[in-house]
């Protein structure tokens, strides 16, 4: 027989909530019966390059879209990170923990920016710009999140890819995206079990000739095969 349990929320974490029940139904309500205010209202949170005029753009006929704030321009990178270091550079931005539960790790957002920075800048090296696909296939890993954020930050359109695929399906999608470079690691660990997502890419990119740089992660420590050419 099924019953509801219910944990009561300790008072010590009440005092630190941000929105609580009633703010919450009220805030529920604005973004259903007025969209357009409430996105431009809580828009408004983050940082923009370029601020925003137009808030929401939709048209369900002909030219089928759904664009919000169209005319903004920001980085999404310097959102997570950079706006926060004034005030919050020793703060913690990212707790790890691995697959191995005993091992953990635990990054402050000055940490972050320079891990991020640092990427960026390898990513940049090896002539990746703006516009450009990266295929990030990794385990769950600190370095995965600076990937995506390195790429986000130089204007690259990251696409990431199941630690556990096949490396037929990692074929597929690297050239469905057109992407031309690839984030990897030597092995990933689930369980006792290693993945080997390097050898993975390799064997994919038997079939993916414009993909020109792999940047390789050590992670295990694994021996892997490399090409001097094309792996960083």
């Amino acid at each position: 027989m099924s019953e509801d349990i219910l944990i009561p929320v300790k008072e010590s974490a009440k005092k630190n909530t941000w929105c609580d029940e009633k703010t919450y139904t009220e805030m529920y309500k604005k973004s259903v019966l007025d969209p357009e205010g409430f996105w431009a209202e809580h828009g408004k949170r983050i940082t923009w390059i370029k601020p925003f005029q137009e808030i929401m753009d939709v048209d369900f006929s002909g030219d089928v879209h759904i664009r919000w704030f169209a005319d903004g321009t920001l980085n999404a990178s310097a959102n997570c990170i950079d706006r926060h270091l004034p005030e919050k550079k020793d703060d913690i931005a990212i707790i790890w923990e691995g697959d191995d539960p005993t091992i953990s790790k635990t990054i402050t957002y000055g940490e972050l920016y320079e891990n991020v920075c640092r990427f960026a800048n390898v990513l940049k090296a090896r002539g990746i710009k703006k516009g450009d696909r990266v295929t990030i296939y990794m385990p769950m890993i600190p370095e995965a999140a600076y990937a995506m954020l390195a790429c986000a930050r130089i204007g690259a359109v990251h696409s990431v890819i199941f630690g556990g695929f096949s490396a037929e399906s990692i074929s597929g999608r690297i050239l469905d995206c057109k992407s031309t470079s690839v984030i990897t690691a030597d092995e990933g660990v689930r369980g006792t079990k290693k993945i080997p997502l390097k050898a993975n890419v390799d064997e994919a990119l038997k079939k993916c000739p414009d993909v020109h740089t792999t940047i390789v992660i050590r992670h295990t420590g694994a021996e892997v095969d490399w090409d001097e050419a094309r792996d960083v």
